[in-house]
């Protein structure tokens, strides 16, 4: 006799998932926004600048972006008015860009 075959239970996708709930969705819509915003102004960014630096939060105050430390973070800040200036005229509305040092891991 051989045993019934168990039918594999459906899991949804995480994006269809997320998109279900309202406040998820928000989330998962802010999330892109952010990886959008920085493919745009990665092609001002130096090569050696592009490792360090991660898109992070965006909200209504402003659009983080993440740096390993002080040292990139005050080379990137140096940057700032140019990334800007890219956002505006690729038709991003207009909203402060903040660098944030992450914390090292011990």
């Amino acid at each position: 006799m051989s045993k019934p075959a168990r039918q594999q239970p459906y899991t949804r996708p995480i994006t269809e998932a997320l998109g279900a709930n309202a406040m998820l969705g928000q989330l998962l819509a802010r999330l892109r926004e952010s990886q959008e915003r920085f493919a745009a102004v990665q092609p001002v960014l130096s090569p050696a600048m592009r490792r360090h630096v991660r898109p992070g939060s965006i909200d209504e105050e402003g659009w983080n972006l993440l740096v390993p430390n002080g040292a990139v973070g005050a080379k990137l800040r140096q940057s700032l008015p140019l990334i800007e200036q890219v956002l505006l005229d690729q038709g991003w509305p207009a909203l402060p860009v903040r660098v944030k040092v992450q914390a090292t891991q011990a």
